[in-house]
């Protein structure tokens, strides 16, 4: 009967090992899953960014000039911001869906690519 009771406690004891063991594997799996998407995130925050930065100047130039030619420079301004403003509605109007849906799959392949990864 003894023994019995020692073969339980043994088997309690692991049964408590494996659910400990498996807790922080997952916990090492969550972790492996974050740093490799914060590692992605980086360089593309930087490069938007860099790109953003680019345009920034580019318009600012582009509105500068414009207003140089028609002779006022807030006009040049005036017709870079209603260019965005006619480019904001026809993506708006137009392309929405499509962006949302690109950006969903997207989401969807690089979740499912770092599981897959894990799993190897």
């Amino acid at each position: 009967m003894e023994e019995n009771i020692k073969k339980v406690e043994n088997l309690i004891d692991e049964a408590t090992n494996y659910g400990k063991s498996t807790l922080e594997l997952l916990k090492l799996k969550a972790i492996d899953i974050l740093a490799s998407g914060a590692a992605s995130v980086v360089p593309l925050i930087i490069t938007i960014l860099l790109v953003a930065s680019f345009l920034l100047f580019l318009n600012l130039a582009i509105a500068f000039w414009l207003g140089d030619i028609l002779g006022k420079i807030y006009y040049g301004f005036f017709i870079v911001g209603g260019f965005y403003m006619l480019v904001s509605l026809i993506v708006g109007v137009f392309f929405r869906k499509r962006i949302k849906n690109a950006l969903n799959d997207s989401i969807i392949r690089s979740i499912f690519k770092a599981e897959q990864q894990n799993q190897d």
